[in-house]
């Protein structure tokens, strides 16, 4: 997808990625997707529990080796 918000927060801890993703996703408009690129585990996990508590859409997750990369949607 080649409009979507780039967010590289590849070697950052927990909770960071969320709450930065949190941010990136208050600043954009409604259809607008985010590309989340983390290196921490327990972040597509974060990321998709913060999708579903505030209406977005987890759109896709992949691994590409140590990297995950995370498509995200802002809904509202």
């Amino acid at each position: 997808i080649d409009d979507a918000e780039d967010l590289d927060l590849t070697g950052l801890k927990c909770p960071l990625p969320s709450l930065m993703t949190a941010k990136a996703l208050r600043r954009v408009h409604s259809g607008t997707m985010v590309r989340i690129r983390t290196t921490d585990p327990m972040a597509p996990l974060d990321i998709r529990f913060l999708c579903e508590r505030e209406g977005h859409v987890f759109v896709e997750q992949r691994a590409e080796g140590a990297t995950v990369l995370i498509l995200v949607r802002k809904e509202k």
